[in-house]
């Protein structure tokens, strides 16, 4: 099982916009990662003044970065996210500590 995590930042004023849009995350979109594959057990997403941190336990975590980058669901949903977020080149976080 693999660990990975992003980050992202939320543009100036759009925090609730974020969290809104958060509520209902839809469906096709959950079904894309979910059917894919990937094996996902864990997928979190937690917000602090305007940082965005997600976090995922997966089996293949490629198989789920490809249902982010060419999935229609995803491209919907990017097209949501767009005016809410600032666009980053690399969202993808490095583990550098583990516990357990």
């Amino acid at each position: 099982m693999a660990r990975i995590a992003f980050h992202l930042r939320i543009k100036e004023g759009q925090r609730e916009a974020y969290r809104k849009e958060h509520e209902n995350v839809p469906e096709a979109l959950e079904s894309a990662y979910l059917d894919s594959g990937a094996g996902i057990e864990t997928y979190s997403v937690f917000e602090k003044d305007g940082h965005v941190f997600g976090f995922l336990d997966v089996e293949n975590p490629e198989i789920l970065k490809e249902v982010m980058a060419e999935s229609d669901a995803q491209a919907d949903w990017n097209v949501v996210m767009d005016p809410i977020l600032v666009d980053e080149d690399d969202q993808w976080m490095d583990e550098v500590y583990r516990m357990v």
